[in-house]
């Protein structure tokens, strides 16, 4: 066999006493048989042994125009379809480029098999045109350690079918997550016998609680006198959301919610507290400061939403006791002392919890639900006059309501970071679990109007809206090209303030200035025609002129069959912060 490649199953092919197939095409194959029906990516001389494969599959590659992009609508697919999402990259600067979005997937657990092409094996080392080798040959997998759960490189064709196996394998079990493998050029193009991809990912039987520590966690709760579950972002992709209403329900204990969390229960469920941290709600951060017993189940505690651990905001463990379950080991008492910790999904131990809690009788707390009820409604009557304020740029509220009366309840809301993620964990209700998709531990501006792609591909026949600021939608418009090639119909709602708005008004509120974070030209406001840009690309593009319009053009987006980019100019008013933000305290003016 040519490239360098010689090994006893290739000195078989080359015999002719196997029959064979290229690896390319094996490939393809194998990723039909375990379900895969959709690869985003970006072309390059690496992988085009491999898009030729696609070419003749059933499986569909949507190109997009950055790598980032493509990373981001992976990600977004893989939430919408509970299935992991495949990237395909080309070597050196496509990799890159596709980092941070691989690295953003990583942060909220999402699964993902990357396929990344690499320079023919035969010249590791040699400094070929992209290869990374500044500290070992072929060194390009290297930069993706610090966030994959694994990175494989395929050094031999043989390897490539077992490798496969094992990255869809990894990136769904225990604490989902990304998976790269970079496969040299020439492997591609390589021969293999027509059986070498057999093995298919063994079903695994998710983590149980046993039951002891079952009747420990139902003691505890029912014997506390304020009791409160916290749910986080592995509630939802557990499927765990009936089971935590079953188990609140039962022993009457308010449930508070990280921001990956929102969505745990419906909306107007009378034991639901809201979103903690920073941008929460008073009476979540409230009630779990108070509480004397707190059960955590699939969130890591993260900074944000916990007001930056101190306990003068959020959570005070201790005093309180912390007992914590999820799914990765490493999260257990990671950021608070933790009483008793549990490995296991959350979905079963949440249906264990309540099964026993059912028919047993909590200890008297008085009555938690008109207390949740005053202080909801307490907050939320602070921003009620601008829900449908009519001033022109737009609050943030009219926006948030006008687009819950249009979008469907089963339609998914994709913000992106800024006032839309802040504003919309806060405020916007949320009815249908998995139905808000947001970029929470790494938090990546640009996530939003790219993720949407990827939401809308999973699941076609549901309305799939992008709240995104105009610093986001501005760094890559070209998603709304994409969109219009692949045929999906996606809205982005660009709230637009001429600014990186949330950082704006944090710098202005330490320094006075606002320096480098406004859009400007010679002193003046800046503001690009993005529904233009829409229109350009053949898409369609609204620009709001006063308040009232908004509501007939979100109709209007949402009935047509182009992609559709509407741009609204918003008052840039900050998120109200009830929580705490270390951050704040660092800060210092000088002269």
């Amino acid at each position: 066999m040519g490239n360098g490649v010689n090994t006893v199953t290739m000195q078989e092919v080359a015999n002719g006493s196997i029959e064979t197939r290229i690896a390319s095409y094996l490939l393809t194959d194998y990723l039909e048989r375990l379900g895969v029906d959709v690869i985003f990516g970006l072309c390059g001389h690496t992988v085009i042994a491999f898009l030729d494969a696609l070419s003749k599959s059933r499986i569909r590659f949507i190109s997009t125009r950055h790598e980032q992009v493509a990373a981001h609508a992976t990600d977004g697919y893989a939430r919408a379809s509970g299935k992991p999402g495949v990237l395909l990259t080309h070597l050196g600067p496509g990799l890159t480029n596709a980092a941070t979005g691989v690295a953003n997937a990583a942060l909220d657990s999402i699964p993902m098999v990357v396929i990344a092409g690499d320079v023919p094996s035969h010249y590791f080392g040699r400094h070929p045109h992209q290869e990374i080798n500044l500290h070992l040959d072929a060194d390009q997998f290297e930069v993706y350690r610090p966030f994959c759960k694994r990175i494989y490189r395929v050094d031999r064709p043989q390897d490539l079918p077992r490798i496969m196996e094992r990255a869809f394998h990894l990136s769904q079990t225990g604490r989902p997550g990304p998976v790269l493998v970079d496969v040299p050029m020439d492997i591609f193009s390589a021969d293999l016998p027509i059986d070498a991809f057999q093995k298919l990912p063994a079903p695994v039987a998710r983590p149980a609680m046993d039951p002891s520590s079952v009747m420990r966690i139902v003691e505890a709760l029912a014997d506390a006198k304020r009791p409160i579950i916290y749910a986080g972002g592995g509630v939802l992709s557990s499927g765990a959301t009936r089971e935590l209403a079953a188990l609140a329900e039962a022993l009457e204990i308010p449930v508070a919610h990280t921001l990956m969390g929102k969505g745990c229960m419906h909306e107007d469920h009378p034991l639901l507290l809201g979103m903690t941290g920073f941008w929460g709600t008073p009476i979540a951060n409230e009630m779990c400061r108070k509480a004397d017993l707190i059960l955590a189940v699939g969130t890591r505690l993260a900074e944000a939403s916990s007001s930056s651990w101190d306990p003068r905001f959020t959570f005070s463990i201790p005093p309180a006791r912390l007992m914590h379950i999820d799914i990765d080991p490493a999260e257990i008492g990671r950021n608070f002392p933790t009483e008793f910790g549990a490995v296991a999904d959350a979905k079963l131990a949440l249906g264990s919890l309540a099964s026993a809690a059912i028919g047993r009788r909590p200890r008297t707390r008085g009555d938690v639900r008109t207390e949740i009820s005053l202080g909801r409604h307490e907050f939320a009557g602070n921003w009620a006059h601008q829900r449908d304020s009519n001033q022109f740029p737009l609050r943030p509220e009219r926006i948030l309501a006008e687009l819950r009366k249009a979008v469907p309840e089963d339609g998914f809301i994709v913000t992106d970071v800024g006032w839309n993620k802040n504003g919309v964990g806060q405020q916007f209700p949320i009815t249908v679990p998995g139905t808000f998709i947001t970029p929470s531990g790494l938090a990546t501006m640009g996530f939003g109007p790219a993720a949407v792609l990827g939401v809308k591909m999973a699941q076609p026949a549901r309305a799939a809206v992008a709240l995104i600021g105009d610093g986001a939608f501005g760094s890559n418009p070209s998603v709304v090209a994409t969109a219009m090639e692949a045929n999906l119909p996606v809205v982005w709602v660009v709230m637009d303030n001429s600014a990186f708005g949330t950082i704006a008004g944090l710098e202005k509120m330490h320094y006075g200035t606002s320096f480098g974070c406004l859009f400007e030209r010679n002193g003046q406001t800046y503001t690009v025609d993005y529904a233009a840009i829409a229109r350009a690309c053949g898409a369609h593009g609204i620009s709001v002129k006063a308040a009232g319009e908004l509501a007939p053009a979100l109709a209007e987006a949402l009935a047509s069959d182009l992609p559709t980019v509407i741009q609204v100019p918003m008052e840039n008013a900050p998120t109200p912060t009830p929580g705490h933000w270390n951050i704040n305290d660092i800060y210092r003016m000088g002269s």
